[in-house]
């Protein structure tokens, strides 16, 4: 497996490190993907920049203050650490809630639709999120539990983790094959107009990436926790059972988005017990009966205009 050091370059005695380089360029990518679908969307035309402005520093901010406030011990011996985000740290869940917040409040200012604004950001935050995974591989973290057997121990079911010098789970880039899946999903899902109603997309996107999480989650060595619980898990399953609930909520069939319910319910306890296996069952049923929920909403919508 190869390994990449994690300084980039030196310019005029700044070091540029590849975990910011990688982090920049999800984001640039995201705003861009946003801007092309801003108009179509009907949206104001400084929307998308304005949003960019105000959401990514409150990201970033929110990403590290998570990250710090469930490990604080690492940090209390030299509090300017918490400043050093080249060094990684940063929790993904902190930045979209940072960024949905700064969201919210942009959207009240403007007094344009929130609901709206979540939906031009979603394929963009999970673009951002797929791509931001890679720094993870450079700076040789987030990755999952070692593995023993012969086949596991190549990229991409392993990678190879220089600290201990063996093989581990390449739990990033599990998640981030999932996000890019999510943006291609969740463009398609919009091209075909299956989103009907302002909020579908982005519930579309927090249903997926809970999904997903709460699953690897449970591989990975370095999570952060709240007594003997994953936090970042946790928090997977009670976006997954809220999504699902609101789908259900949402939805002019019932059948489905309630099917989808009982097995986002039924994986809660094997995943948080670490039984992953038995919860890949009820995952890929849930997965299935959102997918058939969406569809039938969608029919049923356009058989009633």
């Amino acid at each position: 497996m190869v390994y990449i050091t994690p300084t980039a370059l030196h310019v005029f005695g700044l070091t540029v490190h590849w975990y910011g380089a990688i982090i920049a360029l999800g984001m640039a990518l995201a705003v861009g993907l946003a801007a092309l679908r801003a108009r179509r969307m009907g949206l104001p035309r400084d929307t998308v920049l304005d949003l960019a402005l105000a959401g990514i520093p409150a990201a970033i901010v929110g990403a590290r203050l998570y990250y710090v406030a469930f490990s604080w011990s690492a940090y209390a011996g030299d509090p300017l650490r918490v400043f050093r985000i080249w060094e990684g740290g940063m929790a993904i869940y902190g930045g979209i809630i940072g960024g949905v917040l700064a969201g919210w409040i942009y959207s009240r200012r403007k007094k344009l639709p929130f609901l709206k604004l979540a939906d031009l950001a979603a394929p963009s935050i999970a673009l951002g999120q797929a791509i931001g995974r890679w720094g993870n591989f450079i700076n040789q973290e987030a990755y999952g539990a070692a593995v023993r057997r012969a086949w596991q121990q190549r990229f991409p079911v392993g990678v190879f983790i220089q600290a201990d010098g063996a093989w581990h789970y390449a739990t990033f880039f599990y998640e981030s094959a999932w996000c890019f899946l999510i943006v291609a999903a969740l463009l398609a899902a919009d091209g075909k107009k299956l989103f009907r109603r302002d909020g579908d997309g982005f519930l579309a996107y927090v249903f997926l990436y809970a999904l997903e999480r709460a699953l690897v989650e449970g591989l990975r060595t370095d999570s952060l926790y709240l007594g003997p619980l994953r936090v970042s898990q946790l928090l997977s399953l009670v976006a997954l059972l809220a999504s699902a609930a609101l789908m259900l909520a949402r939805a002019r069939d019932k059948k489905w988005p309630a099917a989808a319910l009982a097995c986002c319910t039924a994986m809660a306890p094997p995943a948080l017990s670490g039984r992953l296996a038995w919860a890949l069952v009820p995952a890929a049923l849930a997965l299935a009966c959102a997918a058939a929920g969406l569809v039938q909403n969608a029919r049923t919508t356009e058989r009633s205009r």
